[in-house]
């Protein structure tokens, strides 16, 4: 791999960073921040947030997405 393929590899990878940054900002003002089976612990002024739905479902999209891609 020559470094040219190599910066536009890191160029996609950082719009890639991007658009998902965007689709958290968005999802957030239409409630979409929190996903059943995600957990929220919250203890006096402390708050844990536990995403293992949210993680779960990344995982398969990014699973299925790098499979179609190394094809």
């Amino acid at each position: 791999m020559d470094f040219r393929s190599l910066g536009w590899l890191v160029i996609l990878v950082g719009l890639v960073i991007v658009l998902v940054g965007l689709l958290f900002v968005i999802g957030h003002r239409f409630g979409w921040s929190h996903l059943p089976g995600d957990i929220v612990i919250h203890r006096g002024n402390t708050t844990v947030y536990i995403p293992l739905a949210t993680m779960i479902i990344i995982s398969v999209v990014l699973t299925v997405v790098v499979n179609l891609l190394r094809r």
